[in-house]
């Protein structure tokens, strides 16, 4: 009954010690997309390890889900596991365990349901403060003016995704900035950058006291701006975009010497600005083939007494 112990081991020091190796690194802010690739990975297989301990340690405390998981495998395969000499922590490790595995899919729900509920409210808002005219038909066309005071610019999802801005943000856009804004959230909404935010705020939302969930919500948070500011830049050009997010955000404070809800703003207009050179091909290829087999590892761990066996 060593497996789902190790298993449980392994997913705490990847817990731990991946976040701290990426923050060391200095290559996600250059490879933003490749960064994500690799913290989803990570995170997968910490949720991995948690899943297969809990499946392993059901199937030693009850014969039933023994009886199902064991089903195919010869007799040596289920003796080298040794599942029948577990204790009674088996069972209340999987019923940890599970409960664990329910209350992360309910903090995604949440997630989901508060995501749907801002929708709505701001489809709504939409409909009551830029109402379609006599003939018009209604959701034609991908930007929406509204009047404000206030320079902003989001974009609402749904069946006919739509740019929405100010009148405040269009006289402080000049030339391709509002283009290059357009791209920026057209990036989010085709990388689907929405469902990334959900599932880690569920992870933090639901597990506040594990680090590697909050450190997986920030990084996502911060991660899939880069990754839609460089796909704006690659069309209109890194000034363009940087000019864009300054004219969007300089009467927000958030370029004051004083801390601000949006203090990553300058360090993403620098970045714009004095662009860090891109890692070859070759290391992104590495790097995303690295990371693709650390969900893997807790795979191999359960298999090795049965492979064993079967040698």
């Amino acid at each position: 009954m060593m497996v789902p112990a190790a298993l449980l081991l392994l997913g705490a020091l990847t817990a731990v010690a991946a976040p701290r190796l990426l923050a060391r690194a200095d290559w996600p802010d250059r490879e933003p997309v490749v960064a994500l690739w690799v913290w989803q990975c990570v995170v997968a297989a910490v949720l991995l390890c948690c899943a297969l301990s809990m499946t392993l340690s059901a199937a030693a405390a009850w014969q039933a889900v023994r009886g199902h998981l064991f089903a195919p495998a010869p007799r040596a395969v289920v003796e080298a596991y040794a599942l029948g000499a577990a204790g009674p922590w088996a069972a209340a490790l999987a019923v940890t365990l599970a409960l664990g595995g329910l209350w992360s899919a309910a903090m995604l729900v949440r997630e989901v349901v508060r995501a749907r509920a801002r929708w709505r409210h701001r489809h709504a808002e939409l409909l009551v403060r830029a109402p379609a005219l006599p003939g018009e038909e209604p959701g034609r066309g991908r930007l929406v003016v509204l009047e404000g005071d206030r320079a902003d610019a989001w974009w609402l999802p749904g069946s006919r995704p739509r740019l929405v801005v100010t009148t405040a943000a269009l006289r402080r856009l000049k030339g391709r900035q509002l283009d290059a804004v357009l791209a920026h959230e057209q990036g989010h909404a085709r990388a689907r950058h929405d469902w990334l935010l959900h599932c880690s705020g569920a992870l933090a939302g639901g597990f506040p006291q594990v680090p590697v969930f909050a450190a997986f919500r920030d990084e996502m948070h911060r991660l899939v701006e880069l990754a839609a500011d460089d796909m704006a830049s690659r069309r209109f050009g890194r000034l363009t975009t940087a000019l864009a997010l300054v004219e969007l955000n300089e009467d927000r404070g958030v370029f004051g010497p004083g801390p601000a809800p949006q203090a990553h703003l300058p360090q993403r207009v620098n970045r714009l600005l004095t662009p860090p050179d891109r890692l070859t091909a070759a290391r992104r290829l590495r790097l995303t083939a690295a990371a693709a087999l650390v969900p893997a590892v807790p795979v191999l761990v359960t298999f090795v007494p049965g492979l064993r066996a079967l040698g």
